[in-house]
């Protein structure tokens, strides 16, 4: 089922102004009481952060820049391997350091020459309309914790490496920051919670989790996967369908896991062409008629199959 929550971690706020963090029993941090107060410090630190305020520093430790390094060389080959070309071009620009975790403020600054993106710190849970929102105006809410240091090559929840790895390299392209302004536009337009949810499952299945053929090889351009060296390595061996967008938009799925099912593009043009043309124009009529439609049949984009 769809939840908000899946994007970040829920918190809870105290009378004191400070913020707790709600680990699952299953989170690998979960028994780990010295991970929990940095999680709960971290969240502190981006709640107190104000409207046109740089974002706050986190003083990380050498065992979060090791997770950071650690990640960073293991998706050196793998980005040359399996991301698309689009992305390495994005990456090439940005030159995100591999021996440090940099600050938001610093990949903000980088970022600025390249298409002015610049990020927001979240403390927590970012209500869905309000996170997506903020990309037609060029901003994107980033957690600034880092994943527990038992298990660096995977994470469920968006980290601080998810953020600056994934989606960082992806922001300092022009091509990729028109379809995340465009989602941003699109989810500020409709305005039921159905049609919301349509719009973000659709940034899911692409920005998120998308494929792409190139050259007769499947690469990636999804954030969650670029920025985990694990499930970069499997995500050629998932259910692979061609790029559907009320399938994409009707989908549920699970964030505890790698994604079992994938779209793939022809093209990233076709990203563009397809997903950018439906977040340009898409309303909450023509969504609840695209979802009519496609229970009686395939989307047309479904008929692109290879």
């Amino acid at each position: 089922m769809f939840e908000e929550a899946q994007y970040f971690a829920p918190i809870v706020a105290h009378d004191d102004g400070t913020m707790k963090v709600q680990l699952g029993a299953g989170h690998p941090g979960f028994a780990d009481p010295a991970y929990r107060a940095r999680r709960d410090a971290l969240a502190t630190l981006a709640s107190r952060w104000r409207p046109g305020e740089p974002c706050p520093a986190a003083d990380y430790t050498d065992v979060e820049h090791e997770v950071w390094r650690t990640v960073s060389e293991a998706l050196q080959d793998k980005h040359r391997t399996y991301a698309c070309a689009e992305f390495l071009q994005g990456k090439e620009a940005l030159g995100l350091p591999i021996d440090h975790i940099p600050q938001l403020e610093e990949v903000s600054a980088m970022l600025a020459p390249l298409t002015a993106f610049r990020y927001l710190p979240a403390a927590g849970l970012v209500p869905l309309r309000e996170f997506y929102g903020a990309l037609a105006d060029r901003t994107f809410w980033a957690t600034q914790y880092v994943r527990h240091h038992s298990v660096p090559l995977y994470t469920p929840e968006p980290d601080v490496i998810h953020e600056v790895v994934g989606h960082g390299n992806t922001l300092a392209s022009p091509r990729f920051t028109r379809l995340y302004e465009l989602a941003g536009a699109a989810s500020r337009r409709v305005e039921s919670q159905e049609a919301l949810e349509f719009v973000s499952k659709v940034f899911w299945f692409t920005l998120e989790f998308g494929v792409v053929w190139e050259r007769e090889e499947l690469k990636t351009y999804g954030a969650g996967i670029l920025s985990s060296p694990g499930e970069i390595e499997e995500f050629r061996h998932m259910t692979i369908r061609p790029l559907d967008l009320v399938a994409m938009g009707t989908t549920d799925y699970d964030i505890t896991a790698y994604q079992p099912l994938l779209y793939a593009a022809e093209s990233f043009s076709q990203v563009e062409d397809v997903v950018g043309a439906f977040w340009a124009e898409c309303t909450d009529e023509s969504i609840a008629e695209m979802t009519a439609r496609g229970r009686s049949g395939p989307s047309e984009t479904s008929l692109l199959a290879r």
